[in-house]
C-alpha cells in the first residue's frame, strides 16, 4: 500500500492554509518523509490531582491534535484550589480508566500518550519506607585510647558496620562483636579510631506529586526498593484490561543517594576488597592518592549499580508488559552514556539559560553509539517568563536541540485544564504554557508543522558521525573535592566544561567534526571491521581520547586492541599515566604498562595536539563551521541529510562545501515545506558546492545524494531587483479573538503596536487583531516581491489579494508575494501577540488566578509570581511594511 506522503496527512491535519508553501511533489527526491504521530510534537500533560473527566479529555485532545500535536505525556500533580471533591487518586482504577480513556482518545485522533511511572517526579510514593527511601551515610566517630574499655550501645539492626582503625591504618571489623541489644563492649589494645556506619533517609521527597503519590523517593542505590516501587504498578496494571501509554518515563535525577543498606556486599562483589576496611579514606579528610582511589571505587560502584540493576528493572518491568522507556539520565552520579542507554529513547533537556547542545549530546550519543531511533528533549523548561514567551523563542530551542541530536520534541508543555477553569485555565509553573489557552496557540500549528517536517527527516535513515570522544569519567572522579558523590547537573557544569572532556568537544564542535561521546562500557563492545570502529549503532573513523591522567585498566587494553586491530585512536597531548581505582593496583599497573608497550610506534594510535592529529589522521570535517554554520548529518540510502542553522546575528550568503561528496542536492525549507534541486557546484578540494543564504536563526535541511537524480523542480533563490516600496497609507485594525474583551476597531495612519491606541481595553488585551490595508501603483502583471513585514509580535498570517502566503513565526518576517495588480491590492495581516498584557491586568486588578496547591504559581526565579508591575507590552504589527521587486537567481 503507498504511503501516505507528508502533504496529504498535514492536509488532513491543518487544512490547505499552511500547505500552500509544500513542494507540489507527493514523491520522489523533494518529497518530506512520511509524518507519523512520533515525528510531531508532543507535550508533557500535567493533570493536577489527576481532576480530568472524560468530556474535557476528549475536548483537550481534539485541539491538541488540531494544532498538530503527535501525543501527550501524562503526568499526575499537584491540584487546583476548588476543585477537592474531583481529586482521584494515582493508580486508583478510577485513575486507571480515565488513562486508558485519555490513550483511547488520543489513538483515535492518530496521537499517542506517555505516562511517568509515577506521580511528580522523581521515581517514589507512600509505599516506599526508610529502608527503601534515597539515603545519606550517618558516619560516627569515636577516638578511643590504648587499654580503654569503650562501652556503647548501638542500633543492632541499622548499624552496618563498626571498625576499629588503628594509626597503621589496618581496621578491626567489630560489626559481629554487637550484643543482641546492640551493645558493644570493647577493650582496644591500642589507640584507634571507632568508625560506625549507619544510614538515614535523606529527605528527599517525590516532588509536586499528586493525591497518592506522595512519599520518600526511592534509592536507586538499592536495587530491592526497584522492586518495591515497581509492586503497586504491577498491581494496578495486571488488574487493568484497557490501553496502555507506549512508553514509561524517568525523570531527570533529583534524588539524593549516597548509601544503601547493600552497599558494602556491592563494593566487594565489584571492586573485590572490602570497602568496611577503607572508611577512613573514604569519609575521611585525607585527600592522598589512596582516599582518591577507594573514592573512585565507590562512585564506579554506585553508578554500577543503577547501570546493571536498578535501571534495568524498570526497563525489564516496562518491557514484559509492552513498554517502551525514555529516561532522563542527567543529574545522576553515574556514568549518564550508559544511563540513558539503558533505556529505548533516551532524553535530555534545556532549562531556561542552561542550554547547550554538548551537554545534549550525551542523550544523542548514548541513542547514537547503541543504536536507539529516537533522542526525546524536555523542551520548554523556563524559556522564559511566564506568558512571555513566543514562538520564534521555541523555534530557536527547537534548533539547539536538533543540532544537538534531538528528534522527538516534547512540550514543557501543556497541562490539562477543564473548559469550566476562569481564564488562563489550571498551570503548571514550569511549563512554557503551550496550551490552547495561550494567544500564542493560534499560530502553534506552523510551529507544530516545522517541528514535524524537522523530525521527520532527523528520524529517518542513521546518525552519520566520524568521531568517538571518550568521556573518562574516572579520571574526573579520580580528582580531589569536598562531595562524597558529585551530582553531573545540566545547571552547574564544571565537571564537563572545566575538564579536558568539554575543551576537547566544544573545539570538535567548532570546527565541525561530526561526533558522539563514548563510555568504556560502550568502547568494551566496540570491534573494528575494515579500519572503522563498529558499535552497536554503526561505524566510525576514529576514538579521540581526551587527555586523562587516570584511566580504567580495560579501558586502555580496549582502546589498545582497537588499535591493534588498525583503528585510529587518538590521544590528546599525551597518553595516561596511570590507572584509576584502587583494587590489586600493583597486578594491574603491570597490565597496564604491558598493554602500552603493545601499542608504541603504532602509525594509526597518534599522541598530540588535538587539532594536528585530526588533521594528521585525514578525519573529515564540515568547514561550513568556520562561517558561523551548525550542522547536523545523518545517512539514508543514497546520500546524506544535513540539518544546516545560522546561530549568528548576520545572514550567511555564500557557498558551503560539505565533507560527503555527492553529485545532486536538494534545499528544503523546514518553516515553508518548500524543496527544489540546487546547482552542485564542481570544487577544486573535490567536494560538492552548495550555494545557501540563511537569515539570523535560519535553517535549511540540505538533501545530498551520491548520484545524480532524475529531473526535479529547481529551487528558487530569490533576489532583490529593485529598491523596496514603502506600502505608505492607511491601515484598519480590527480584534477578531482573544480578551478579556475585544477592543473597538480603529483606523491607524501607519502600522503601530494596538498599546499605542490610548486605549484601556487595547493594553490589557492578549489575542489576536487583523491589519489590513488597500494600495495601487505596482504594473499590470503583478510580478514578484518580496513583502517584509518590519517588526511583528508576535506572530502573522498574511493574506494578499485573498491568497494565503502563510505564517511568519520569527524574524525576518519576510515572504515572497504575487499577484499584485496595478490598483485596489488589499493586504491583511493578522497578528497574534502574547498574553502579558492580559496577565498584566489580572494581577492589577487583583484577579485570584493562581489557585494552585503545592508552590502555586513562581516567577522564573521561583519568587513569588506578580506582573502588575510589568511593562505594557508591545503588540501587533509595528512594521515598517515594504514590497522589494525580486527575480531568481540565475535566471
Amino acid at each position: 500500500m503507498k504511503h501516505v506522503t507528508f502533504r496529504k496527512m498535514l492536509a488532513v491535519l491543518l487544512g490547505g492554509a499552511l500547505l500552500t508553501r509544500l513542494a507540489a511533489a507527493d514523491d520522489g527526491p523533494l518529497a518530506w518523509p512520511p509524518v507519523t504521530a512520533q515525528t510531531k510534537p508532543w507535550a508533557y500533560n500535567w493533570w493536577m490531582a489527576s481532576a480530568v473527566d472524560k468530556q474535557n479529555l476528549t475536548r483537550e485532545l481534539e485541539r491538541y491534535q488540531k494544532a498538530g500535536l503527535g501525543g501527550i505525556h501524562i503526568i499526575p500533580i499537584y491540584g487546583a484550589k476548588g476543585f477537592e471533591k474531583q481529586y482521584i487518586n494515582y493508580l486508583s482504577p478510577d485513575w486507571m480508566n480515565r488513562m486508558g480513556w485519555a490513550v483511547a482518545e488520543a489513538r483515535r485522533l492518530g496521537m499517542d500518550a506517555d505516562m511517568t511511572t509515577g506521580s511528580g517526579w522523581c521515581f517514589g510514593g507512600p509505599w516506599i519506607t526508610d529502608a527503601n527511601a534515597n539515603a545519606v551515610p550517618v558516619v560516627m566517630t569515636r577516638e578511643i585510647a590504648a587499654g580503654q574499655r569503650f562501652r556503647q550501645r548501638f542500633d543492632p539492626q541499622g548499624t552496618q558496620a563498626l571498625v576499629a582503625y588503628g594509626k597503621g591504618g589496618k581496621g578491626v571489623d567489630l560489626t559481629g562483636k554487637l550484643a543482641p541489644d546492640g551493645t558493644l563492649d570493647y577493650l582496644s589494645p591500642a589507640d584507634a579510631t571507632l568508625y560506625a556506619i549507619s544510614q538515614k533517609p535523606s529527605g528527599q521527597k517525590v516532588k509536586r506529586p499528586g493525591p497518592g503519590g506522595e512519599g520518600w523517593m526511592l534509592n536507586l542505590l538499592e536495587p530491592a526498593a526497584m522492586d518495591a516501587f515497581l509492586s503497586p504498578f504491577t498491581a494496578a496494571f495486571d488488574a487493568y484490561k484497557g490501553p496502555r501509554p507506549r512508553a514509561q518515563y524517568h525523570d531527570s535525577y533529583e534524588y539524593k543517594s549516597e548509601w544503601s543498606p547493600s552497599l558494602f556486599a556491592q563494593f566487594e562483589k565489584r571492586r573485590g576488597y572490602s570497602l568496611k576496611d577503607e572508611l577512613p579514606a573514604l569519609f575521611g579528610t585525607n585527600a592522598d592518592d589512596h582516599a582518591a582511589r577507594v573514592r573512585c571505587d565507590y562512585r564506579r560502584t554506585v553508578s554500577d549499580i543503577m547501570v546493571e540493576e536498578s535501571l534495568p528493572k524498570w526497563t525489564a518491568w516496562s518491557r514484559e508488559r509492552g513498554f517502551l522507556t525514555r529516561n532522563e539520565a542527567h543529574g545522576s552520579p553515574g556514568n549518564w552514556l550508559d544511563l540513558y542507554a539503558a533505556a529505548d529513547i533516551p532524553e535530555t533537556e534545556m532549562f531556561h539559560s542552561d542550554r547547550s547542545k554538548l551537554i545534549s549530546k550525551f542523550a544523542s550519543s548514548a541513542a547514537h553509539v547503541a543504536g536507539k531511533k529516537l533522542v526525546s528533549a524536555e523542551t520548554g523548561t523556563w524559556l522564559a517568563e511566564h506568558f512571555t514567551e513566543t514562538l520564534a523563542d521555541a523555534k530557536w530551542l527547537f534548533d539547539d536541540l536538533f543540532l544537538s541530536g534531538v528528534n522527538h520534541i516534547f512540550y514543557h508543555g501543556c497541562c490539562y485544564s477543564p473548559d469550566e477553569a476562569p481564564w488562563p485555565g489550571w498551570l503548571f509553573y514550569a511549563s512554557l504554557e503551550m496550551n490552547p489557552r495561550n494567544p500564542i496557540w493560534h499560530d502553534a500549528p506552523a510551529l507544530n508543522a516545522y517541528a514535524t517536517r524537522c523530525q521527520s527527516v532527523l528520524q529517518s535513515g542513521q546518525p552519520d558521525g566520524d568521531i568517538l570522544l571518550y568521556w573518562p569519567l574516572e579520571d574526573f572522579w579520580m580528582k580531589p573535592g569536598a562531595k562524597l558523590l558529585p551530582q553531573l547537573t545540566v545547571h552547574a557544569r564544571e565537571w564537563f566544561e572545566d575538564q579536558p572532556i568539554g575543551k576537547a568537544a566544544a573545539r570538535l564542535w567548532e570546527r565541525g567534526y561530526a561526533f558522539d561521546y563514548v563510555s568504556d562500557r560502550q568502547l568494551a563492545a566496540a570491534v573494528v571491521e575494515s579500519g572503522s570502529v563498529r558499535v552497536p549503532g554503526g561505524r566510525y573513523r576514529a576514538v579521540v581520547v581526551p587527555r586523562c591522567d587516570f584511566i580504567p585498566l580495560e579501558t586502555f587494553r580496549a582502546l589498545a586492541e582497537l588499535a591493534r586491530s588498525g583503528a585510529t585512536v587518538i590521544f590528546c597531548d599525551a597518553l595516561p599515566a596511570d590507572i584509576s581505582g584502587a583494587g590489586a593496583l600493583d597486578a594491574k599497573r603491570e597490565l597496564f604498562r604491558k598493554a602500552r608497550i603493545s601499542v608504541e610506534n603504532r602509525a594509526n594510535l597518534r599522541v598530540g595536539p588535538l587539532d594536528a592529529t585530526l588533521d594528521s589522521a585525514g578525519l573529515p570535517r564540515e568547514a561550513l563551521t568556520d562561517s558561523g554554520l551548525s550542522f547536523i548529518r545523518r545517512t539514508f540510502d543514497g546520500g546524506w541529510h544535513y540539518f544546516i542553522a545560522n546561530r549568528t546575528q548576520k545572514e550567511f550568503d555564500g557557498t558551503v562545501e560539505p565533507s560527503r561528496a555527492g553529485k545532486s542536492a536538494v534545499l528544503m525549507d523546514p518553516l515553508t515545506g518548500e524543496a527544489g534541486v540546487t546547482d552542485c557546484l564542481a570544487r577544486k578540494s573535490g567536494l560538492t558546492g552548495i550555494r545557501l543564504r540563511l537569515a539570523p536563526g535560519g535553517s535549511v535541511i540540505v538533501r545530498l545524494f551520491r548520484e545524480a537524480i532524475p529531473s526535479a523542480p529547481a529551487w528558487t533563490d530569490w533576489r532583490a531587483s529593485g529598491n523596496p516600496v514603502p506600502l505608505a497609507g492607511k491601515w484598519r485594525l480590527r480584534f477578531v479573538a482573544g480578551g478579556p474583551e475585544l477592543p473597538d476597531a480603529r483606523e491607524l495612519t501607519a502600522p503601530a503596536s494596538w498599546t499605542t491606541l490610548d486605549d484601556p481595553r487595547a493594553n490589557a488585551f492578549g489575542g489576536t487583531a487583523v491589519y489590513e490595508t488597500t494600495f495601487d501603483g505596482f504594473p499590470a502583471g503583478g510580478g514578484i516581491y518580496q513583502l517584509d513585514l518590519g517588526r511583528v509580535c508576535q506572530s502573522a498570517r498574511v493574506r494578499l489579494n485573498g491568497k494565503d502566503f502563510g505564517t511568519l513565526i520569527t524574524p525576518p518576517f519576510r515572504v515572497i508575494v504575487s499577484g499584485l495588480k496595478p490598483t485596489g491590492n488589499t493586504l491583511s495581516v493578522e497578528v497574534t501577540g502574547t498574553a502579558a498584557n492580559r496577565i498584566r491586568d489580572l494581577d492589577r486588578r487583583g484577579v485570584k488566578w493562581r489557585v494552585f496547591h503545592d508552590i502555586n504559581l513562581v516567577n522564573i526565579d521561583y519568587k513569588p509570581f506578580d506582573a502588575s508591575n510589568w511593562p505594557i507590552a508591545d503588540c501587533g504589527l509595528l512594521g515598517p511594511v515594504s514590497l522589494t521587486p525580486v527575480t531568481a537567481a540565475g535566471r
